[in-house]
């Protein structure tokens, strides 16, 4: 685990919310992936105990105050996207330990501004514990190209190219009202069960975001062993 140091009070933070105007053109490249997720996430598929919650809340504080835990049932070990070369994936390769979803583009610049934290975020962590999973939003093949150039520029190694280029998952979030923009970030348990959500950027390698991680293994890994 990551070595931080507690930051005091719970201060908000601006939340930035780019809207999504292009569904029209994501809609014409649809395929697989857009059958596979256009159902509303189920809110019956997961069950978060009221303890989880309450352990989450008390450490969203600091630059992760926006942080919402919400225990709404919420599961999306289904949710499938792409790897980097068009090979379909879902969560549910990722499952057993915690992940932190987050749904980008090159073209969000609050997106943009978040990602080398992530990426130190990722860094910090064992895969073995913990994974971030960073899910671009740019459009097609090309999308694709764009977001590998912006990863490589930045030197984010430690960050997965991973990709939604019909927007069929993203969609799927926002008509199950998780998500309103970009940048969306998911905090999910072993199982796949939504724990929290974060509309917005944040500061993911402040140390109030290493406590929330933390924190986040320890209560993610125990509901695993308590299904």
């Amino acid at each position: 685990m990551a070595q931080q140091t507690e930051e005091n009070g719970k201060k908000p933070i601006a939340r930035l919310v780019v809207p999504i105007v292009v569904f029209g053109a994501a809609i014409g490249i649809a395929g697989v992936l857009w059958l596979s997720n256009a159902s509303d996430t189920k809110a019956d598929e997961c069950e978060v105990s009221a303890d989880v919650l309450a352990a989450l809340d008390e450490v969203t504080v600091g630059q992760l105050a926006a942080v919402l835990p919400t225990g709404t049932g919420r599961g999306y070990l289904d949710l499938e996207f792409v790897d980097e070369n068009m090979n379909p994936m879902t969560l549910a390769e990722f499952a057993g330990k915690p992940l932190l979803v987050n749904f980008w583009a090159t073209w969000c610049g609050p997106c943009r501004e978040e990602m080398p934290a992530l990426n130190n975020l990722a860094r910090a962590y064992d895969i073995e514990d913990f994974q971030v999973l960073t899910i671009d939003l740019d459009l097609g093949d090309e999308g694709i190209k764009l977001a590998r150039e912006f990863l490589d520029e930045l030197s984010l190694e430690s960050l997965p190219l991973l990709a939604d280029p019909t927007f069929a998952a993203f969609e799927r979030l926002q008509k199950s009202g998780v998500s309103l923009g970009l940048p969306t970030t998911l905090l999910l348990d072993a199982k796949g069960c939504e724990l929290a959500v974060l509309q917005g950027p944040a500061e993911w390698d402040s140390p109030s975001a290493f406590r929330l991680i933390d924190t986040l293994i320890e209560v993610g890994s125990l509901s695993q062993n308590n299904s």
